[in-house]
This record gives C-alpha cells, sequence and structure tokens, in this order.
C-alpha cells in the first residue's frame, strides 16, 4: 500500500489520534494524518527521532544482533507506538499516537505491524 493509504489505516485502529512516516536520519516526517491541538505530529516526530536513535545507538554499543519491533511509551491519557519500517531498508518509523481509554494496546501493536508490512515506500 502506498503511504497515504497506509496513514489512513492506521487512523482507522480504534483509539488513533494520531499518525506520522518519520525518517529518523533527518527527524522530518514523510507524511502525517490526525494530530491536531494537544499534539503537534511534526514536533512528535521529531522527538521521537531521538527516541529510536538512542535505542539504535544502544543496540549497536551492547553488540546485540537484533532490532527493534517497537516502542511503547504508556503516558496518563494516551500510548505512543513507534515502529521501525523494516520492508523500507532505510532508516523509516511509524508513529502511532493512541487514546488510552478507546485503544487495545495488543489489537493495535497488531494492527500496526500489518500496515508496517503492507506499506511501500
Amino acid at each position: 500500500m502506498n503511504l497515504e493509504t497506509a496513514l489512513k489505516e492506521a487512523m482507522s485502529i480504534e483509539g488513533a489520534l494520531g499518525v506520522a512516516v518519520v525518517d529518523y536520519e533527518s527527524g522530518m516526517s514523510l507524511g502525517t494524518l490526525g494530530g491536531g491541538q494537544g499534539l503537534d505530529l511534526e514536533v512528535a516526530a521529531a522527538g521521537n527521532t531521538e527516541i529510536v536513535r538512542a535505542k539504535v545507538r544502544t543496540l549497536t554499543t551492547l553488540d546485540m544482533n537484533d532490532a527493534i519491533e517497537d516502542i511503547l511509551i504508556t503516558l496518563g491519557k494516551q500510548y505512543h507506538l513507534i515502529r521501525p519500517l523494516v520492508s523500507s531498508h532505510g532508516s523509516l518509523f511509524l508513529y502511532l499516537a493512541l487514546d488510552r481509554g478507546r485503544a487495545n494496546l495488543a489489537l493495535a501493536r497488531h494492527n500496526l505491524k500489518k500496515v508496517e508490512a503492507d506499506l511501500e515506500v
């Protein structure tokens, strides 16, 4: 699926507040959908870039032969899921913000994995 379709698919996940596809080398988002007051996706994309970079550096430093499947940040009212795009062979990740009161975290992780697998960038 293309980028626009993938963003729409991710926003159809129950409780989705906003989604972005981000390049963690540059910190720039390739596309966003949703967001709004209290959730600036461009600022979130840049901030989450630092999280992904730090974890990649840590894995390298520890000489771990492994890859990040996803990163979960739990806030009082939201879940933030970060999922690197393995299929892109690059430095892209999906970022999904969820309303914690409406989202099923396990199902959201499963659905985001499916979006990642089907996305062609």
